[in-house]
């Protein structure tokens, strides 16, 4: 069962925190940590890109010159896509670029994430709650004292605000709660660090569904829903 060090703003480890071996000691599946990063990126995409046609372009309702007897050739709007100010052949428009990843499928690439950082070592808890206030300056010794390389991923729990705020100001460290960490931010991170409050969420986001949960319903929410 793989294990990660609790570091603390003293400085130090104290003890070692044994972690999920299903959420952090699974195999790396790359197709699947592909295709989820890719649809995270993708659902970040506005899509608000947008050009005008022919038909949408203000003017050219007049036939710039004559048909025939000038020499010049054919033309019968100036709002043509040859011409300078003309329309957009095939330009982009307004779209959306999310494509689904099925529940199991994103579950499976966030537990191969966190399993690379289990078995590199680069993964490590914190008591936040010895924030009581915010303290960057604490925030920055811990990450000193741990002595990872940056960027930082720091997870706390939506109710740790004095932990968010210590860590957030920091360089090269984003704070992000368990419920919207991405398998993205997990590996664009060269170090993962976790609460102890933080840790049950994220592991029973990335656990393997229960028995109950595979027939037909991915996970707890579903279930409810139906019910």
């Amino acid at each position: 069962m793989p294990d990660a060090p609790v570091v603390n703003p003293s400085g130090g480890s104290a003890k070692q925190v044994p972690l999920d071996g299903d959420a952090f000691g699974a195999r790396f599946h790359e197709s699947l940590v592909h295709q989820s990063v890719r649809a995270e990126q993708a659902a970040r995409r506005r899509g608000t890109a947008a050009t005008k046609t022919r038909a949408e372009v203000r003017g050219g309702g007049a036939k710039p010159w004559r048909q025939k007897g000038t020499g010049r050739a054919r033309a019968g709007s100036s709002r043509s896509p040859l011409w300078a100010g003309g329309g957009t052949v095939f330009g982009p428009q307004p779209r959306s670029y999310t494509f689904k990843v099925n529940r199991k499928e994103q579950r499976a690439a966030l537990r191969s994430a966190l399993s690379l950082h289990a078995q590199r070592g680069s993964l490590a808890v914190f008591d936040a709650a010895a924030f009581t206030a915010p303290k960057t300056v604490e925030a920055s010794d811990l990450l000193e004292d741990w002595g990872q390389p940056r960027a930082t991923l720091v997870v706390v729990a939506a109710e740790e605000s004095s932990a968010a705020l210590s860590f957030r100001n920091i360089a090269r460290v984003a704070v992000r709660t368990p419920e919207g960490v991405g398998v993205a931010d997990v590996l664009g991170a060269a170090s993962l660090l976790i609460s102890e409050a933080a840790l049950p969420r994220l592991t029973a986001r990335a656990a393997k569904p229960s028995a109950r949960d595979s027939e037909g319903f991915p996970d707890g929410d579903s279930a409810q829903e139906a019910a």
